[in-house]
């Protein structure tokens, strides 16, 4: 009989007594009992300064819900004085949940207090300790309990499908491949023996491929031997924001596994705080694994080496616009990455301004610890983000840098909430804009003409545009193929020639008056007539590609950003026909 079981408990209070009994270490129990409460960690906490009035979001108040059962059970001072040092035990499933809104809710586990405590008190460690007590018992916020589910289940946090996933890197692919207008400019994928292997969030994939795009651009011109796992590449851990050790471990394992398959000489993790925390320093203890046959890197060292090396050149006069950084909690407080992309940034941009304080002493973008999966805190966190928002502002800077995924979603909240005008972008995206190019050396041979007469005869193609010039030119570019050419000049006529003439293809523009290229989208894939129709996205306005592939129906056979030439239509078209026709 667990010696928890009495007075009443209910069952997950009991099981959550016992777990954190088996919890208790060195780390753990040194920081619960060290605390003197000087209050030196109250003015560190960006949750204390936005919210002065209310002294339950103090750190070592916080510390103390926890503090109080560790003594009631743990520490002789509570089993025998309890009213002296205030010991309380949980009971009930409402205490728990009193518990979960404290260290889910009331805290991003920022590491900024324990930075400042005098003693050593490490609160974020055991807050996050407390959070993986209540997850063991499925007490959490629903956001951390779905991305949880869709990282053990599925293999990443945000459930993108292993086919989405390999279609989005293929379709990258041919647009570098295209740009620049060399065959080797592609995404490797499962290459085995390569010098590095590059994993990445999966935010990259599902809302911000353009990182992916500019990644790749940058290997291309290292001339690295380079790939891309096509599973098990998720770099980041929800292990890390709930606690759960075993969900860490597992993840941690696959990618570990992975590297060790592809015989891969290093991993290389692209810009997240908490996926390089949670892969480099946190992984291995959680995967009980000794990783000794690859290294284990940033990329924004990478980055950094290839300058140095001379291995990439870079124009800095091309990122002209103020700029400022944000240090990630993760990389910076936890792991000691702040001097590297400085000495980067200052190689890609020509006006860096720093903001206060900085590194390890830098406020957290409120969006760390798994806040952007609660949305039950949302307020808090916004509320709180003033101060992180006081401290972008004084800067005077257009683009806010920051080497986390996390922090872009966190600061772009936060900068849209405080209408501070500002844009967040990585270090990535500038490296990517200030690459110098070398020009490719002019081939002996004449290459063969794009076109080829009548290659896409017998194909039936929709051109939906309100603009009669761009249907004119895709017009006679297709026709002059050999296609058949069918055009739209709005939504509800090109759905209704979908529907009657079932081409083999559409061509399909966002902005349009009447329904827009989005709607008519959704309503060609949910009527089984249209649903089976390829369709090319063909848009002046790169920043929708988000809204169209995040739709609740298959997404787009290919995409295409105006403006458009002959040879980028056709080569788009062509691949689409072939990868229907294949099929």
């Amino acid at each position: 009989m667990s010696k928890f079981d009495n007075n009443g408990r209910s069952h997950k209070a009991q099981k959550v007594l016992e777990r954190f009994e088996k919890k208790l270490n060195r780390q753990i129990v040194g920081s619960l009992v060290a605390c003197v409460h000087c209050g030196n960690c109250t003015n560190s906490c960006h949750y204390v300064l936005a919210n002065p009035d209310d002294p339950t979001y103090a750190p070592a108040y916080k510390a103390d819900q926890i503090r109080r059962i560790f003594k009631r059970h743990f520490d002789w001072t509570g089993r025998v004085f309890p009213w002296w040092v205030h010991a309380k035990s949980v009971y009930t499933d409402q205490d728990l949940e009193e518990l979960k809104d404290v260290v889910f809710g009331k805290c991003t586990n920022c590491r900024r207090c324990s930075i400042n405590c005098p003693m050593g008190v490490d609160y974020a460690t055991f807050n996050r300790m407390a959070r993986g007590l209540l997850v063991s018992v499925g007490v959490m916020p629903e956001g951390v309990s779905v991305v949880s589910k869709d990282q053990w289940e599925i293999g990443n946090q945000m459930g993108v499908l292993k086919e989405d996933y390999v279609e989005t890197l293929e379709w990258l692919a041919e647009e570098m491949e295209m740009e620049m207008e060399d065959p080797k400019a592609t995404i490797p994928i499962d290459k085995k023996d390569c010098d590095m292997v590059y994993s990445i969030n999966p935010r990259e994939v599902k809302y911000d491929p353009r990182t992916i795009s500019d990644a790749a651009k940058i290997f291309y011109a290292a001339g690295e031997n380079w790939t891309m796992p096509s599973e098990c590449w998720d770099m980041t851990n929800f292990g890390l924001f709930s606690g759960d050790d075993d969900l860490g471990g597992s993840v941690a394992r696959r990618l570990y596994q992975k590297v060790s398959e592809l015989r891969g000489k290093k991993l290389i993790i692209s810009e997240c705080g908490h996926g390089y925390r949670s892969t480099r320093c946190e992984g291995p203890n959680w995967a009980g694994m000794d990783i000794t046959d690859f290294e284990m890197e940033s990329s924004v060292n990478t980055m950094l080496r290839y300058i140095k090396e001379g291995r990439i050149k870079v124009d800095k006069s091309v990122n002209s616009e103020p700029v400022t950084f944000h240090d990630s909690c993760n990389n910076a407080r936890s792991c000691g990455l702040y001097d590297e992309p400085r000495e980067l940034l200052k190689l890609v941009c020509s006006d860096f301004r720093e903001m206060y304080p900085n590194r390890a002493d830098n406020y957290c973008c409120t969006g760390g610890g798994g806040a952007m999966s609660m949305s039950e805190y949302t307020p808090n966190r916004l509320k709180s983000a003033k101060i992180k928002a006081d401290q972008l502002k004084a800067t005077g800077a257009k683009i806010c840098i920051t080497s986390c995924h996390n922090c872009v979603d966190g600061l772009s909240d936060l900068i849209k909430h405080y209408k501070l005008g500002m844009e967040v972008t990585q270090l990535v995206n500038l490296v990517a804009k200030a690459l110098v190019l070398e020009p490719k050396p002019v081939p002996v041979e004449a290459a063969p003409p794009v076109a080829v007469a009548a290659d896409l005869a017998g194909y039936k193609i929709l051109v939906i545009d309100d603009e009669p010039d761009f249907q004119v030119f895709v017009g006679t570019v297709l026709e002059d193929n050999g296609a058949t050419v069918l055009t739209a000049s709005n939504g509800d006529e090109g759905l209704k020639l979908a529907a009657s003439e079932k081409p083999n293809l559409i061509t399909l523009d966002i902005s349009m008056p009447g329904k827009s290229g989005i709607e008519v989208f959704e309503l060609l894939r949910k009527n089984p007539e249209t649903a089976g129709i390829a369709v090319c996205v063909i848009t002046g306005k790169p920043e929708m590609r988000k809204l169209i592939y995040d739709r609740p129906v298959p997404a787009p056979e290919g995409y295409v950003d105006k403006p458009v030439d002959d040879e980028s239509i056709l080569f788009n078209i062509r691949k689409i026909l072939k990868l229907v026709h294949d099929e």
